[in-house]
């Protein structure tokens, strides 16, 4: 007995706490027929030419954007990042999707080389979704990290500062 109840005290809590887990969750709000489940495609966000690649799945879309700056020496960027359906509006799951991302915000030109600010943000988006393409509008705010040069001057401080990003995707 000694051995046998921490096991089935530790099932018996696992089993609570994935039913008060799953009460917090979001609501599922796109199912499998809305749209293509991977997606791929391209666009520019703020001063980032990129391809994308995006998942729908029941409780948004999530994304990973590679490419580079389009800027000073065109040093490689990108950026991840999840939004989840607020208002749908239509038959597509149309509507305004609120997110996060993170990433390459920022290429600046330092002591004669590119530095790139790394930072995250929110954003609000309009999202376009059917089952042949995923179009997205959106724009955020996010903080990037501090860009110092050798002499240890501070050349781009953390401050807020706007994304603004279009993309277009197609269903594999």
């Amino acid at each position: 007995m000694k051995k046998s109840f921490p096991l089935i005290l530790l099932l018996g809590l696992g089993n609570v706490t994935h039913a008060a887990w799953q009460d917090y969750l979001p609501e599922a709000k796109l199912q499998n027929t809305d749209a293509a489940t991977f997606n791929v495609g391209a666009g520019l966000t703020q001063k980032i030419a990129h391809f994308n690649g995006e998942w729908v799945n029941p409780y948004g879309i999530a994304y990973a954007k590679v490419g580079a700056f389009v800027n000073n020496d065109h040093e490689f960027a990108g950026q991840v990042g999840f939004r989840y359906p607020a208002f749908l509006n239509g038959v597509d799951k149309n509507g305004f999707y609120v997110g996060v991302y993170g990433g390459s915000l920022k290429s600046k030109k330092v002591d004669n080389k590119d530095e790139i600010q790394y930072g995250a943000g929110v954003d609000l988006a309009y999202v376009l979704l059917n089952k042949e393409r995923i179009s997205t509008f959106s724009v955020g705010v996010g903080a990037g990290s501090e860009i110092h040069d050798s002499r240890g001057k501070m050349i781009e401080e953390t401050r807020p500062q706007l994304q603004f990003a279009y993309t277009l995707s197609f269903g594999l």
